[in-house]
């Protein structure tokens, strides 16, 4: 039998279980943020932390200042130079269509009231309208989104001119062999005209002008974010420099004053630039557009005019209109004594629009011929009301001695080219001298800014250099 030793310990047992140690949860991880606002805060209790938060400070308004400067401008610019390239010329190759069709159509009707045997001016002179205004639809359709009202516009134009043309021939075919269904061929050709080609190309000429429109809109507001911009970095920098002074006792800091300088010259330029650009595309809208669009729309009636007064000796009243009044009337010599109201409405907006002697003189002498036009067209409606239509015939389309109503629509439509034509110069003039005074801002105060931000550091960076 065995004993364990004397005086030893038994073994030890334990029957409590182990108890884990907690771990100590991790403080949450700061943001970047919340780090990066700490060492600002910690480098702006030296004055060499402050002086680098004031240099980056000032560099940021600066560069800022540029690129709003360049981009608000490279805006204002693209839109002037649309002005003077794209919409404008838009706009009147518009009126032009529109003028193109409708002398088409007075050019056709005045042929077949000569008889079978057209004279070879008339004829040319139609020919010439419809070949204008097919070349002026492919200018369009190529300055035009695809899929756009505008767009869809042309193709029915597209579509409509060699219709009008097919009427035209039978017209001019039944003409040549005295058959009376001429007549009905050229009103059918004219109801085309009237119904769905000149208001198709009224539409076009409404759209091109609110294009026309946008693209002035554009061009001419004060880019005032920019020259907030400005008038801040000027304040931040003259800030910074009586900063440096009340601390030094130094009147000037290089390259803050260089800095300073490169700002007062943009925003200088910005405000005079863009206050000359303003007013001359100002300008050419008052003293060019407006006076082109009256212009245009008083041509155009006289257009109408004229081929409605053709027209009512081709029909021999069978067109008729019954008035509010219960009357009746002859239904193209009514569209006449519309179309002169229009005309002579024009032509005194006309005149009053123009700036000097060399707008108003041909408005002047357009309105004289238009008193004749509608002396000699009384006269020709009383003669053919009287039975004697070959002496109204005569007074619409005859020799210079019959005086006849043709003479004068000549001299109208004349005299309003020339207006056109001076309009025109005075808004060239005008837009290109706007377009020209913003030529160079944008990359001018795009490279001002950085040699402005560049000063300011080296001006903030030379200071920091005494710390050193």
């Amino acid at each position: 039998m065995t004993h364990p030793q004397q005086g030893a310990a038994p073994p030890a047992t334990s029957t409590m279980p182990a108890v884990p140690s907690q771990a100590v949860p991790a403080p949450p991880r700061r943001t970047a943020f919340a780090e990066g606002v700490d060492q600002l805060r910690a480098a702006a209790t030296t004055e060499p932390g402050r002086l680098r938060l004031i240099g980056a400070v000032l560099a940021l308004l600066v560069v800022a200042f540029g690129a709003v400067t360049a981009w608000q401008m490279t805006d204002r610019s693209n839109a002037a130079d649309d002005v003077v390239h794209s919409s404008q010329p838009l706009s009147a190759g518009a009126a032009d269509i529109y003028r193109s069709l409708a002398d088409a159509n007075t050019a056709a009707s005045s042929g077949f009231l000569s008889g079978g045997q057209e004279p070879a001016a008339t004829t040319a002179r139609y020919e010439r309208d419809i070949q204008t205004a097919a070349a002026k639809l492919v200018t369009a359709a190529a300055s035009t989104e695809p899929g756009s009202p505008s767009a869809d516009t042309i193709a029915k134009l597209n579509k409509l001119l060699p219709e009008y043309k097919g009427l035209i021939e039978r017209a001019r075919a039944n003409n040549r062999q005295g058959f009376p269904v001429g007549g009905a061929y050229l009103r059918a050709a004219n109801e085309t005209m009237q119904q769905e080609m000149l208001p198709a190309a009224q539409d076009l000429y409404t759209k091109e002008n609110q294009r026309l429109r946008s693209d002035y809109a554009g061009a001419t507001p004060y880019p005032w974010f920019a020259i907030v911009l400005g008038v801040l970095a000027l304040a931040a920098l003259g800030w910074a420099q009586r900063r440096h002074y009340l601390r030094t006792n130094r009147v000037l800091n290089q390259g803050l004053v260089a800095a300073t300088a490169a700002c007062a010259v943009v925003l200088l330029w910005l405000v005079v630039g863009h206050s000359v650009a303003r007013a001359g595309l100002d300008s050419s809208y008052d003293h060019g557009v407006r006076s082109l669009n009256v212009l245009h729309d008083a041509r155009i009636a006289s257009l109408n005019a004229r081929g409605n007064e053709n027209l009512t000796l081709v029909s021999r009243g069978a067109e008729t209109k019954k008035l509010s009044d219960g009357t009746v009337e002859d239904a193209y010599d009514y569209a006449f004594q519309q179309d002169m109201k229009t005309l002579s409405a024009g032509l005194t907006q006309a005149e009053s629009l123009a700036d000097d002697q060399a707008g108003k003189q041909p408005v002047t002498a357009a309105t004289g011929n238009m008193k004749v036009w509608q002396q000699r067209h009384k006269q020709a409606r009383t003669a053919d009301d009287e039975g004697d239509y070959q002496a109204a015939l005569n007074k619409i389309i005859g020799s210079k001695a019959d005086q006849p109503t043709g003479e004068c629509f000549d001299s109208v439509d004349a005299n309003l080219a020339k207006a056109l034509d001076h309009e025109e110069n005075e808004f060239k003039q005008a837009a290109g001298d706007g377009r020209g005074a913003m030529t160079g801002l944008p990359a001018g105060s795009a490279a001002l800014a950085v040699l402005g931000a560049a000063g300011a550091l080296l001006g903030i960076g030379r200071r920091l250099s005494e710390y050193r």
